[in-house]
């Protein structure tokens, strides 16, 4: 424990009963080098990014009390968020090789800093994504996304777990342990009645699908159209029904993808693959004007054109706007695009002179993910959304690459992979 003293003062455990080694801090990344691991310091089992396509598990240190106001949490679930297949195949910036993914988790917590107050050993949570002080300009505004203290190299996001050094550098949860920093910020506790997968999708996909169709301005019989079927456009569907919509239609061009939208959230499906022209599809389902709100939930990785295909997957552009452009081309006169797919700066080829022409309300941002959870808690608890119901594969950690594996390829009828880190 002599390696702690330097840090700010904690409530000790019991986790770690092996003294690290004299000279740990010179073998931090000898497991990156080839080197033999020394089994005093490298201790808990982690994903590792390796470059494009290749990640690995591996040991790698314990996290420990860095700051007085973090917790350290053991982890018992961790997903794999459509995001961080961005992460694997090297679409976002400064992503170094040894970082760990993860930023959809639950946890026991462990171990926590003098000055936090609402945390105790043994309590369970669920952690918001992105990382917030819950003090600055933005957090006083409830925009936790934009944080101004936990990434402030940067002007593009708040810290993020596990999501490159663009969002600060943190380590993910997809580990045994990991570190939470602002703790009596972001997490939240799980209620006693409740299980981690009940709630573990309020961490991120859940309230990004809601904030997606809350910024759509849904008050009651609008038409919307969801690009993208995958686990934050199966929520933003089921958000639409809950605020009030009138109809809603799902664009996706895997057929498995589409099938179990139609049965989870309830709604008609168009495979773009199988029509001439999406756009003038659309618009014909909707009197030939288009739906009143239009949502991308797909991002920089979209299909559907070969020549924006090429631009972003060679950076040429960050990522493919494919799904931007088609929702500024269906979208009604007047009407509001919502953009919740994940995009790299610094441009796009985006169609912003259509959208200026028909008047077009542009919406986007990371989700603001704590103030949404109390309120969507609600909705699971009293059954209006089955959270846990869009998970088609378990792992357990040591199995991660080929979890990744299998949700890239959509494989197995993959929607949405779940890690264990106690398995």
């Amino acid at each position: 424990m002599a390696a702690r003293t330097a840090h700010a003062p904690s409530v000790r455990t019991s986790r770690r009963t092996t003294p690290r080694a004299p000279g740990w801090e010179g073998r931090a990344c000898q497991q990156f080098a080839g080197a033999d691991p020394d089994p005093h310091f490298l201790r808990m089992r982690a994903l590792s990014y390796f470059g494009p396509n290749k990640v690995k598990v591996v040991r790698k240190p314990d996290p420990r009390i860095e700051h007085s106001n973090d917790a350290i949490l053991k982890v018992t679930r961790s997903a794999i968020c459509g995001s961080d297949l961005h992460l694997l195949h090297g679409l976002v910036p400064d992503t170094r090789v040894g970082c760990t993914f993860g930023h959809e988790f639950t946890g026991t917590v462990e171990e926590i800093g003098s000055s936090v107050k609402n945390l105790r050993r043994g309590d369970r949570v669920v952690v918001p994504f992105n990382i917030s002080c819950g003090i600055c300009f933005y957090c006083s505004r409830g925009l936790s996304a934009n944080c101004e203290n936990t990434n402030p190299n940067s002007d593009v996001a708040s810290g993020v777990f596990g999501y490159s050094h663009t969002t600060g550098g943190y380590d993910g949860g997809q580990a045994e342990y990991v570190r939470v920093p602002f703790a009596d910020v972001g997490p939240m506790k799980i209620p006693d009645d409740m299980e981690e997968e009940e709630v573990l999708f309020l961490s991120d996909i859940l309230p990004t699908g809601y904030q997606a169709a809350e910024m759509g301005e849904i008050k009651g019989g609008e038409t919307v159209v969801v690009f993208g079927c995958g686990p934050v456009g199966l929520f933003a569907m089921k958000s639409a029904w809950l605020l009030g919509a009138g109809r809603v239609v799902a664009v996706d061009h895997v057929d498995y993808r589409l099938d179990f939208a139609r049965r989870y959230a309830g709604v008609e499906t168009v495979n773009f693959k199988k029509v001439p022209d999406i756009v003038s599809y659309l618009k014909d389902q909707f009197e030939g004007r288009g739906p009143d709100v239009a949502i991308d939930a797909v991002g920089m990785e979209a299909e559907g054109s070969k020549l924006h295909r090429v631009l972003g997957m060679s950076f040429m552009q960050a990522g493919v706007p494919v799904a931007i452009n088609w929702a500024i081309q269906t979208v009604r006169k007047g009407g509001n695009v919502s953009i919740i797919g994940v995009y790299g700066p610094p441009w796009n080829l985006v169609d912003i002179g259509t959208a200026m022409n028909k008047g077009i309300t542009l919406r986007m941002n990371q989700c603001n993910v704590r103030r949404y959870m109390p309120h969507l808690l609600k909705h699971i608890r009293e059954g209006r959304i089955d959270a846990k119901g869009i998970i088609t594969h378990r792992f357990p950690l040591s199995a991660a690459p080929k979890a990744y594996k299998t949700f890239s390829d959509k494989r197995d009828g993959c929607v949405k992979c779940v890690l264990t880190p106690a398995a």
